[in-house]
């Protein structure tokens, strides 16, 4: 990868929550940190003046600026501190691997107690989280409990003891908060339709727990009980409000190898994230050159080698956008639904993030390379034979029929070129006729060229669906320029591309480059006519108010405003400044309409 100053690397930042890591010019990692905006975050760095003499220094050596984005800032706080622990940055406080973080806990027993704990313990026990925070954790058990009575004795309930009478109901049971399963008060059955219910809401399911609330709450609300009904309805905000499910929910997704691809013309991006115990602990995107007409698949299975052996895993399962053909002995999951699809969308989030801020980087560093890239990427998007290096667009305005005009936008490589813009008067339509104004302005655009032999474009774009592009056609077959330069019709409603003698439109991926060079040039063509054709149309409102006036015909009303600049300044003139311009007596005339119009107001 060539070398990106810091600037560049920083201007193309997401502005999104994810962690960072600052590489020096060996590539030694220096400091792993999180952010909620990474943009701002890390653009601090080189914009203030630090007051601490080791930031100084360390960032005086960064060369490079790594990032994953997670969807959130809690994701980004847990993902930092697995970060720090697995690379101990020089210049991070080193994490100690006791201070770890909380997680729920559903105890493999007959009737399982749910409690928080640090610790996890491989004995078949389910465990949710990590959490950011103790008080998270109580919250969300606070809720559960009082939704669902469960027992919070740690006494052996199996069905011996219980038939033995070795146990009684404790003051939880009396105070409605346990069923007394330890006299076989309540089932086993219906105890465990309470954890699956609970398995839901931490997991993000709130819907059957809100229904019972704001049931219950209106219930006290009615029997006058509005302090109880207050605390319920405080309970209910928390949990609109809260935003349970984490990027990672399941510790059991343990010792897994995430790879998604994402490529275009020239090269393929392939992301790389390793999970251990439900938790991100690297991130990796990895670019390739594409040198022949190589499938992804070919390339992820390339990468996927690369990746493994370079950074030593030994993961026995991957997580795959698709089934390629790996070593033996690995199981491949193609993730559908649930937590699984759900760190395969992070990943392929991570490899078209980076694939942007590659683009961008390029744009600054390589122009011509970004250039290339864009121009083939068009010509395979659009099924041209040869790179639209020359673009224009048409587009007619006229608004009630009034002053019709059209556009003329170039765009060279990609960009606009405003000298060669050009407005156009329709001379030959009556009325507010677009598909006769296009035939036109077309026939005249293409009629000059070939005439003063200038280049003709390898595009033409027109504003506007099927009616639109058959009129231009018509032209270009008049001038015999059709087959020799390609054209196609933009409809704005679904952004339909259209091609001649293809009733089908052409949808491109809203995402798509190609489109969005053509809904640059769709939108420069009409800021260009609209902007054309409000002058014409305020210059003919002008006139139209001077010339109204007794003596003052066209001739005189452009001498005027060529003297006074406008309307207001005429106005205010006085009888010796306008007899100046256009003598005695039809300044007399202006001066005493304008006044007698004013003396009337």
């Amino acid at each position: 990868m060539p070398f990106i100053p810091i600037k560049v690397q920083l201007s193309t930042l997401p502005q999104s929550p994810g962690v960072y890591q600052f590489y020096d010019a060996d590539d030694k990692i220096l400091y792993v940190g999180k952010a909620k905006n990474l943009k701002k975050r890390v653009s601090s760095y080189f914009t203030k003046n630090h007051d601490y003499g080791k930031t100084r220094v360390m960032v005086k050596k960064i060369r490079r600026i790594k990032h994953i984005v997670v969807p959130t800032e809690s994701d980004a706080l847990l993902l930092e501190n697995n970060l720090i622990k697995k690379y101990r940055p020089r210049y991070n406080v080193l994490l100690k691997d006791d201070k770890s973080y909380p997680w729920i806990c559903i105890k493999k027993e007959r009737f399982p107690r749910i409690f928080p704990t640090r610790k996890l313990i491989k004995d078949g026990s389910e465990y949710y989280g990590p959490y950011t925070s103790m008080k998270t954790v109580r919250t969300l058990l606070d809720l559960i409990k009082s939704v669902y009575p469960l027992r919070t004795c740690n006494y052996d309930l199996s069905q011996e003891k219980i038939d033995a009478g070795k146990y009684k109901v404790c003051l939880e049971y009396h105070l409605g908060n346990c069923k007394g399963p330890c006299e076989n008060l309540q089932g086993e059955r219906e105890y465990h339709a309470q954890i699956d219910d609970i398995r839901q809401i931490i997991k993000g399911n709130f819907k059957s727990s809100l229904s019972y609330f704001k049931k219950e709450m209106k219930s006290l609300a009615a029997d006058m009980r509005f302090e109880e009904a207050q605390s319920i309805k405080e309970k209910i905000d928390v949990l609109e409000n809260y935003q349970v499910k984490s990027t990672i929910v399941n510790p059991k997704i343990n010792n897994v190898d995430v790879f998604s691809i994402i490529s275009d013309e020239s090269h393929a991006y392939v992301n790389f994230l390793q999970l251990s115990h439900g938790s991100i602990i690297r991130s990796h995107t990895l670019e390739i050159k594409k040198k022949l007409d190589e499938t992804d698949a070919d390339l992820l299975t390339l990468a996927i080698i690369e990746i493994r052996q370079r950074f030593e895993s030994r993961s026995k399962e991957l997580y795959l956008p698709f089934e390629v053909s790996v070593e033996e002995g690995l199981k491949i999951t193609i993730p559908k639904l649930g937590d699984k699809r759900k760190i395969l969308d992070l990943s392929e989030r991570n490899a078209r993030f980076f694939r942007q801020e590659r683009f961008k980087q390029m744009k600054i560093v390589d122009p011509d390379r970004h250039t290339n890239r864009i121009m083939a990427q068009m010509k395979k998007d659009l099924r041209l034979s040869e790179e639209p290096r020359h673009i224009e667009c048409f587009d007619n305005s006229n608004i009630q029929g009034s002053n019709p005009v059209a556009a003329c936008v170039v765009f060279k490589n990609g960009k606009p070129s405003k000298k060669e813009y050009r407005h156009f008067n329709i001379k030959t339509v009556e009325g507010p006729d677009d598909f006769a104004s296009m035939e036109e302005v077309v026939f005249r655009r293409y009629k000059r060229l070939l005439a003063e032999d200038r280049p003709l474009p390898q595009l033409v774009v027109i504003d506007g669906g099927k009616g639109q592009l058959s009129s231009a056609l018509k032209s270009l077959e008049v001038l015999g320029l059709r087959g020799k330069i390609a054209i196609i019709g933009i409809a704005k409603r679904l952004e339909e591309i259209y091609f001649p003698d293809d009733p089908v439109p052409l949808y491109l991926d809203k995402r798509s480059e190609s489109l969005k060079i053509i809904q640059q040039l769709r939108n420069e063509a009409h800021r260009f006519g609209i902007t054309f054709h409000r002058k014409k149309r305020s210059k003919a409102a002008i006139n139209s108010e001077l010339e109204s006036i007794d003596g003052i015909g066209e001739k005189t009303a452009q001498d005027l405003l060529k003297r006074f600049k406008s309307v207001k300044r005429i106005k205010a003139a006085s009888m010796e400044d306008l007899a100046q311009v256009v003598g005695k007596s039809k300044a007399k005339n202006l001066y005493d309409t304008f006044h007698s119009v004013n003396s009337s107001n």
